[in-house]
């Protein structure tokens, strides 16, 4: 009595206990690591796609906030200096003895015009 025993598989093309038909030449056994390798490489492509760029910006941010905050400091103290050294080159004779004022006016001068001559070499924006 062939196909009666528990124990004997089915034969090809036959139904099995669970009424499913096992498909010839398809190796079922290991799928289980298939779908586990499948799995595992579809989130590291949407980590590499989203992670990766993510933490390539976060690195430039902090990159460039270190170099702004002692840029601006710098800046800073430069319009300081030249302030305090006009003061002390200013001759008394023509702005008086406190002519403090005239190196802010002239230095403001100076950092007006740079910054008109750079507004005069923006490109336009584009519109959208």
């Amino acid at each position: 009595m062939a196909g009666t025993s528990s124990s004997e598989p089915p034969a090809r093309g036959t139904a099995t206990a669970a009424g499913r038909y096992p498909s010839p030449g398809i190796d079922t056994a290991d799928w289980p690591v298939q779908a586990a390798d499948t799995i595992e490489r579809v989130v590291q492509n949407v980590r590499d796609k989203t992670t990766g760029p993510a933490i390539n910006a976060a690195h430039w941010l902090v990159a460039g906030l270190f170099l702004l905050i002692p840029a601006t400091m710098a800046v800073v103290l430069l319009i300081v200096l030249l302030a305090r050294l006009l003061n002390i080159y200013l001759p008394d004779s023509v702005f008086g003895e406190d002519h403090m004022w005239a190196a802010y006016l002239i230095l403001g001068g100076v950092i007006s015009v740079i910054g008109l001559v750079l507004l005069s070499k923006r490109s336009p924006a584009s519109s959208a």
